[in-house]
């Protein structure tokens, strides 16, 4: 063997020149247990950079469940719990929000006061004061053969009232389309997610569809707070309009209130189907409190505010109890026309959480008044269980405003009378939720393509205490699953 003087490399491991045949042997073995050790070892980095691989893969969630079905108020107690610096930053922004739920509220109350009120004319007797009437509008009114007595001062809370409307088209541009509620569709189907015959997934939409956002609500908040880049011009003119908005708000403070507490006020309105405190952001409750100058909203007015969700967002929230890993929480628009684009996240999300509002058995989609909204989520419910691509997909059940449908039952609402399948089980509000939680089960058991345990909650998501401690059993849940998945458990 030549070995060349110019490589001083070679020297260096070349074997002795007077090696012996036994020296060779030995020397040779120990070559070949160093190859072995140093593949052992570049095999254990390798599995070692897998496995960390692996623990670094975030944890995806995705909520799915029909618009107003809590959905974004359970995000929000995701981010009340784990993102704190974030939440503290958005505060100030949801002011505009819940103003804005305000004004809707009390411009509902108008709309229904003054339908209430034409209809009275025609019966008032010239030169009096005081209208008494018998209401027979037919929409959403419960009691036939009601008198109502108006006065004058129910005309003045309307005129006196009448910049509101202004109002909430200032807010509504402020905001964008989140705050724009759907009340038509084009799609005809509950599930146009579901591609019958086919497991093919769609491509994800493009970013202009969602909102990608660290935080939340990205789009519509952060015009509700100027960035360090925009100029202090701007920024006032900003704080202009918002004390503009304030100043109309403070000084209907008052005629609000008369409003609200009015006793015939009080008396049409309860003769609706549809309660206005049953639905999403309602604050006429809390006039006093949050028309003022120095408002700042809490937890619980934040949660409880609606801005609708527009295609899809994402949400990273970091887990303190999962060693720092990082959660991916997708928010999706729940209304008919926005469920197409739910199937391109199902195919590696670690878990679904879907929400069905119980409270809403007697209720019809905003989008499409044709259809309940039980037998809605019903059709959802039977689709997500049956896909194949979640098959292995772990999917809990959040049975929603639990609160709500306690209150309808108690003031007379009976579910046979909504659902038929119902019977005559007693119509009380464990019965009820047992009877919900069964049928659900079913759904489950019938339709899934593989068993699958079932996972139910029974919850009031704008409750955040109560919600908390059931998001806790739900996040060791998942984490779990994922980890197990991931070959760490």
């Amino acid at each position: 063997m030549r070995i060349s003087v110019d490589d001083p490399l070679a020297l260096a491991i070349a074997p002795p020149q007077d090696e012996t045949p036994e020296e060779k042997e030995t020397r040779e073995q120990d070559e070949i247990e160093a190859r072995r050790v140093s593949e052992a070892i570049d095999e254990q980095i390798r599995q070692e950079r897998t496995a960390l691989k692996k623990k670094k893969k975030s944890v995806k969630v995705l909520l799915l469940g029909q618009s107003e079905s809590g959905k974004s108020a359970t995000l929000k107690n995701f981010q009340l719990q784990h993102a704190r610096r974030e939440w503290a930053e958005e505060r100030a922004s949801w002011r505009a929000v819940i103003y804005l739920n305000l004004v809707r509220n009390i411009i509902r109350v108008l709309d229904i006061l003054s339908r209430e009120m034409s209809l009275a004319d025609g019966e008032k007797r010239p030169g009096s004061a005081i209208a008494e009437y018998t209401s027979d509008s037919e929409d959403e009114t419960v009691g036939q053969g009601v008198a109502y007595r108006f006065s004058d001062k129910h005309r003045f809370m309307q005129r006196r009232l009448g910049p509101l409307r202004s109002i909430q088209s200032d807010l509504e541009n402020k905001l964008g389309p989140e705050s724009l509620e759907v009340r038509s569709t084009s799609s005809k189907s509950a599930t146009p997610f579901d591609a019958t015959g086919s497991q093919s997934l769609p491509k994800r939409p493009s970013r202009d569809f969602g909102i990608n956002s660290t935080n939340g609500w990205k789009s519509a908040l952060e015009k509700l707070r100027p960035s360090m880049m925009t100029s202090a011009r701007l920024h006032k003119r900003s704080d202009t309009d918002h004390n503009e908005i304030t100043d109309v708000l403070v000084a209907c403070k008052e005629t609000m209130l008369d409003l609200w507490q009015d006793p015939v006020v009080q008396q049409v309105v309860s003769q609706r189907k549809t309660k206005i405190e049953d639905s999403p952001g309602f604050f006429l409750n809390d006039i006093d409190r949050i028309v003022s100058y120095d408002y700042e909203p809490s937890d619980g007015d934040i949660v409880r505010a609606r801005l609708r969700t527009v295609g899809v967002q994402e949400h990273k929230v970091v887990m303190d109890e999962g060693n720092g890993k990082e959660w991916l929480l997708y928010d999706v628009g729940g209304t008919r026309s926005s469920r197409a684009a739910w199937a391109s996240y199902f195919d590696d999300v670690d878990a679904i959480i879907f929400l069905c509002p119980i409270s809403c058995f007697d209720e019809q989609l905003r989008e499409d008044r044709r259809i309940n909204r039980l037998e809605d989520s019903y059709l959802l419910w039977k689709s997500v269980c049956s896909s194949r691509i979640l098959a292995k997909t772990e999917i809990i059940l959040f049975l929603n405003k639990c609160d709500i449908l306690h209150n309808k039952i108690k003031r007379g609402l009976c579910v046979k009378d909504h659902i038929p399948s119902y019977g005559s089980r007693k119509n009380d509000t464990i019965t009820v939720m047992r009877y919900f939680q069964q049928h659900f089960k079913e759904i489950s058991k019938q339709n899934s393509p593989d068993p699958r345990p079932f996972f139910i909650h029974f919850t009031s998501v704008i409750d955040t205490k109560a919600t908390a401690a059931t998001l806790s059993v739900v996040e060791e849940s998942i984490l779990r699953t994922h980890l197990r998945n991931a070959d760490l458990l």
